[in-house]
């Protein structure tokens, strides 16, 4: 009987804190289960924040290529011929890039931005190569002729996308800071699709369409990044740069 005693006593012993082990494991469940189920709608509700403008501007992009009721591009190109026929200006394939120019110009001038150098190199990185997949993938098929008949690559505008996607970096960088940022890296994104219309290479159409692509690229970019690179010292190299068309050249050096 002693001994019965002794093994239920026993039993009862080891039972407690296993238990309470348990217990102490469903707590931390659901913990970890609140704390996802917080995370999910902002997860979703910054996805929608990053999404809703630039959505808005490739629709409108794709309505004006489509139906000409509410936005008639080819009634832009008659004022444009009417007015400005003989327009020809290169600046908009230099002014596209401006945006990451000033970014690092003023990270060289001593004017921290959002991010280190690794992170902020990587994350242009990331925009520029989901910029070049959506609109490339999309000229391929779309098939739109540009107004001086040169080709069928006009659906969507890639000055603009390239122009609107480093604006957008620009004002993540240093929007923060000053809205003036913003204003100026926008305000170049704007001339340049304005200056596509005018040289008779795109629609309105495909630069509204450009600059939603541009700015959900890097939108996405953002949202996405983890930021993993936290060393100080720099092996990386970005020029912007034009050959033949809109470029990037990045160096890395290997130890």
């Amino acid at each position: 009987m002693k001994h019965c005693l002794f093994l239920i006593f026993a039993g009862f012993s080891l039972t407690k804190p296993c238990c309470a082990q348990i217990n102490q494991h469903a707590r931390e469940e659901k913990i970890d289960l609140a704390l996802a189920t917080a995370e999910t709608p902002k997860k979703k509700n910054a996805l929608f924040h990053a999404a809703k403008l630039p959505v808005t501007l490739i629709g409108l992009g794709i309505y004006a290529t489509a139906d000409h009721n509410i936005i008639n591009r080819y009634e832009i190109r008659e004022e444009r011929n009417e007015y400005m026929p003989h327009f020809r200006c290169k600046l908009d394939n230099y002014m596209m890039h401006a945006p990451v120019l000033a970014v690092y110009g003023l990270n060289l001038a001593g004017v921290k931005g959002k991010n280190d150098f690794k992170n902020r190199t990587l994350l242009l990185v990331k925009s520029e190569m989901i910029m070049a997949a959506l609109t490339f993938s999309v000229k391929k098929f779309s098939h739109v002729e540009r107004p001086d008949d040169s080709n069928n690559f006009s659906f969507p505008s890639g000055h603009t996308a390239q122009a609107f996607a480093t604006a957008t970096f620009m004002a993540k960088e240093y929007g923060d800071q000053s809205i003036w940022y913003s204003i100026g890296a926008y305000g170049m994104a704007t001339t340049v699709g304005v200056m596509r219309i005018l040289n008779n290479r795109h629609w309105i159409s495909d630069v509204l369409a450009g600059a939603g692509i541009g700015i959900l690229s890097t939108n996405l970019a953002y949202l996405t990044h983890r930021y993993r690179w936290k060393n100080k010292n720099s092996d990386v190299t970005v020029i912007p740069m034009y050959n033949n068309g809109p470029g990037i050249y990045l160096g890395y050096t290997l130890h």
